[in-house]
């Protein structure tokens, strides 16, 4: 009797979005893969498999999620638009509230996790405490072996605990994937890339800033992931300039302060008093804002959930591309997501909060529907619908909330954003304000409609560069990825206590041979200037094909395996350096076949494809599940194609056959190491 047939799928990373790739081919694979072959998926990543690199569980217990535990999920839902079928499953938080009765688990496979201070905070989570790193870690290695178990018998998983060098291989031949510490490679019918955010090599800027460090023996630490970071040269009471004011920055305050010994004490009138170790830094802190990303929500919406989307959906993006013309992202398109970001915002205060508005809502919205956002007569409708000015959605003032102020003295600026902070803290804690969520639930949506708009190529160059790139990623962040509240009222302690110090908008750093020293100045505060010995630039790396550190990507690149997303107009080129992939089955486009490739494929951040967020809020809709699903898809059929051509066989295949073992063996240990310049 001859061997079946089998066929072999490298995946390259292993943490959500591989995840959430396997849990599409689970759902999938009983309309779409037969049977007649064995399937063998090699998992090949350094960091644990679910978790991966960001959410594992090595990293410090102070870091948190940004995402309250009952808006994280894994899962498809009644709302996801899929080809495949809807498999539901727990979020976090219901996924956790099994652990407070142990005795009654409702989801298996059922283990409690090994750390006993993650599992002290599973039991107590409720479903609008956010959850720290290590708990959602514990979620995600759930879920992986949730997955393992749902596959079919004829299909096994893999883990390799190394590092992807290379993938080498003829179009319409096997693949190999070449590993860091083994040989031979791995042998593939098709292989699949979802690295996920990824560091890069410092660019000019950056390398000058080291440069100078290393001539004055000055610490400077480039764009990185804060739990990865080495902080530790930072000396107490080292004045240190931090250039980000994001989750980055609030990622270094936290290991800076409470990760040196430091602590809170709640005072009598509910305020925060830091009681300092003695190691810590003082932190000079400034943006292109100046102030912090607004913080998350801290409640549920009052009313009834909007209908989403409204005016910013399929039928406006078939219209916006159907046009015979380039498209500018601010006059062409902005103003439909505003309008349905609008929608999302007066539709929960009209219906949550109507006694704080003028007219029924059935009339407001009969002239919301047909007018303009930037139009008189919006303007109009808005004054007379909404009275107090509070209530209404400015996205101006929102954007930029420093522009045309200055202060005389730092002194007067401190007080000016301490009062800024506390004010948003007090908003986006109380629910009385819960338009504020509604909006962001629309900003969502529209999120998720823009990868589809950008596939379509009709955006200008400046557009999509200045644009989508630039400013809107920036606003969405801003708006939608702050912190949690408490976070903030620490950080208005560190603020009183001296030990974080505020520098304003539009920070300029400057180098001085002379003394040796970086210097900060703002326009916010004129003649005001900081000099330090330290320079932090608190913000993520973003995606850069020519210096990335990814050694499979770098390979492919040089090799010219892989095409840089570059879109010009006459007056402008816009490189984004991520790597182009094609939107209907996410195959990487091979310049030198000139179109995708038939046996590669890529997902997520480093790719055009901007469907970058791996787990998402139940009911809305994710993209990158939509996509996970069309991929799984798209991959059973070729793979369960009679012959597969130049079948591999199925690749390297565990030893006692039994399905994730190796997947599931020990947490990787091995942690990437940023190394700042410190001589």
């Amino acid at each position: 009797m001859s061997a079946r047939p089998a066929v072999a799928l490298v995946v390259v990373g292993a943490g959500p979005r591989a995840t959430g790739l396997l849990e599409r081919i689970a759902a999938n694979a009983p309309e779409l893969w037969r049977g007649g072959k064995d399937l063998h998926i090699h998992l090949v990543d350094p960091h644990p498999p679910g978790p991966g690199r960001i959410w594992r569980h090595e990293q410090s217990p102070l870091l948190r999620m940004n995402s309250m535990a009952e808006d994280v999920t894994m899962f498809t839902d009644e709302t996801s638009t899929l080809d495949g079928p809807v498999r539901p499953g727990p979020s976090l938080a219901e996924w956790a509230a099994q652990f407070a009765d142990a005795g009654n688990p409702r989801f298996a496979p059922y283990a409690e996790p090994a750390d006993p201070q993650v599992l002290a905070e599973l039991r107590t989570l409720a479903g609008t405490d956010f959850p720290t790193r290590r708990a959602q870690g514990a979620y995600l290695d759930w879920v992986f072996r949730r997955v393992l178990a749902e596959l079919p018998a004829s299909v096994t998983v893999e883990w390799h605990r190394t590092t992807a060098t290379a993938v080498t291989g003829l179009p319409d031949g096997p693949q190999q994937v070449h590993l860091a510490d083994r040989v031979p490679p791995l042998s593939a019918d098709l292989v699949l890339l979802a690295q996920g955010h990824l560091a890069s090599a410092p660019g000019p800027s950056h390398r000058a800033h080291a440069a100078f460090a290393r001539r004055h023996g000055l610490f400077h630490l480039p764009p990185d992931f804060s739990a990865d970071a080495d902080l530790s040269a930072l000396r107490p009471g080292e004045h240190v300039v931090l250039r980000g004011f994001g989750l980055a920055f609030i990622d270094v305050m936290v290991l800076l302060t409470e990760g040196r010994g430091g602590s809170y004490r709640t005072e009598p009138d509910g305020t925060l008093h830091y009681l300092p170790s003695g190691r810590e830094p003082i932190l000079h802190v400034g943006s292109r804002r100046g102030v912090p990303y607004h913080a998350k929500t801290g409640y549920r919406l009052q009313g009834p959930r909007a209908s989403l989307p409204r005016y910013f959906g399929p039928e406006a993006i078939d219209a916006l591309c159907a046009e015979e013309r380039p498209l500018d992202l601010r006059r062409d398109v902005w103003p439909l997501m505003a309008k349905e970001i609008g929608f999302g915002h007066y539709h929960e205060l009209f219906h949550a909060h109507p006694e704080r508005t003028a007219v029924p809502w059935d009339e407001f919205l009969t002239a919301y529907d047909r007018l303009d956002w930037y139009s008189d007569a919006m303007t109009d409708l808005v004054a007379t619908a909404v009275p107090d000015p509070a209530d209404r959605l400015d996205f101006e003032a929102l954007d930029r909330p420093l522009d045309g102020l200055d202060f005389p003295t730092t002194d007067a600026f401190q007080a000016h954003l301490r009062d800024h902070i506390a004010q948003d803290v007090a908003r986006r804690e109380d629910a009385g304000f819960s338009a504020d969520l509604g909006a962001f639930l629309a900003l969502l949506s529209v999120y998720g409609q823009l990868p589809r708009l950008v596939s379509a190529g009709r955006l200008t160059a400046r557009s999509l560069g200045d644009g989508l790139d630039g400013w809107w990623h920036g606003f969405f962040s801003f708006l939608a990825s702050g912190p949690p509240g408490l976070r903030l009222r620490r950080l208005l302690a560190l603020s009183r206590a001296g030990i974080v110090r505020f520098l304003g908008a539009d920070v300029r750093v400057d180098t001085d041979e002379t003394t040796g020293t970086f210097s900060a100045t703002s326009p916010t505060v004129p003649g005001h200037s900081v000099r330090a010995t330290a320079l932090v630039e608190a913000y993520l790396p973003g995606p850069e094909l020519d210096r990335t550190e990814d050694p499979l990507l770098r390979h492919l690149h040089r090799a010219g395996g892989l095409a840089e997303e570059v879109v010009t107009d006459p007056d402008h080129t816009h490189r984004s350096g991520r790597f182009t992939v094609a939107p209907a089955d996410a195959r990487v486009i091979d310049p030198g076949l000139g179109g995708p490739h038939p046996r590669r494929l890529a997902l997520g951040a480093p790719t055009d494809s901007r469907a970058v967020a791996a787990f998402a809020r139940p009911r809305t809709d994710a993209p990158a599940f939509r996509q996970n699903d069309a991929v799984a898809r798209a991959l059973l059929r070729a793979l369960d194609a009679d012959p597969f051509p130049g079948s591999t066989g199925g690749g390297r295949v565990p030893e006692d056959g039994r399905q994730g073992e190796t997947a599931r063996s020990e947490a990787d240990r091995l942690l990437t190491t940023n190394r700042p310049t410190r001589l």
